[in-house]
């Protein structure tokens, strides 16, 4: 899966615009990425969402036990990849039909985040039980909402294009190829927010989360850590 969003919709991690100015590298542009994702996924699914956002996915070369999906209600669009151990509880929880899916389960709970403020989104992400990563994009609000599982037991990454856009996906070689050393694994446990700007832990929310600038060696530009007991390490 692939989400690009330009930079009116998510200001670039300082720390990946850093990395790529530290060792710089070849990169393309947010909609030749997005070539690249369809060109070589013959079965993909694109989404152009008003003119700053695109979204991507595939059922090509999935885990049947961690299905990519997408769903749209009420403006809020929503790719899933993984599943929930928990989501008989959860859809019961958040009130939806017993044939609502993981993708229909996190816009409901997205939903509940920000409508039933101050509703902490450590608390709804921390609800989900299993192997996942997803973003959301509200676009009454132009809000993105991005989160992994905390075992990181399905990838996902996010770099800067050569033309200031951040791409978010689950193939670290895809965003290799367009956002060179402005590249990072996103943070098992960890969820980011444009609503207040921050990359936040939902198992320990009130530790700051901190970038190692990587060795020259590594494809990554930095490491995202957690700091404080039990630290997280970004990548494996």
């Amino acid at each position: 899966m692939l989400g690009v969003f330009s930079s009116s919709i998510v200001s670039p991690p300082e720390e990946l615009v850093a990395a790529g100015s530290r060792t710089p590298s070849p990169k393309v542009t947010a909609a030749k990425l997005m070539s690249r994702f369809l060109e070589t996924n013959s079965s993909a699914v694109s989404m152009q969402i008003g003119d700053d956002v695109q979204m991507a996915y595939t059922h090509c070369n999935q885990s049947p036990l961690q299905p990519r999906s997408f769903a749209v209600k009420d403006d809020m669009f929503c790719l899933f990849e993984g599943a929930l151990h928990n989501l008989g509880s959860l859809k019961q929880q958040y009130g939806l039909a017993k044939s609502a899916n993981e993708v229909l389960l996190v816009i409901e709970a997205y939903k509940a985040l920000r409508d039933r403020a101050p509703y902490p989104a450590n608390r709804v992400v921390g609800h989900l039980e299993g192997s996942f990563a997803f973003m959301v994009f509200d676009k009454s609000t132009s809000t993105l909402f991005v989160a992994t599982d905390q075992f990181g037991k399905v990838p996902l990454y996010w770099g800067i294009t050569a033309d200031g856009y951040v791409a978010f996906a689950d193939d670290a070689d895809l965003l290799k190829g367009a956002c060179g050393k402005s590249l990072a694994s996103f943070p098992q446990g960890c969820f980011f927010s444009t609503s207040d700007g921050e990359l936040r832990s939902y198992e320990n929310p009130k530790n700051k989360i901190t970038a190692v600038p990587a060795t020259e060696e590594e494809i990554w530009g930095a490491k995202f850590m957690v700091e404080g007991q039990g630290v997280l390490a970004a990548t494996k």
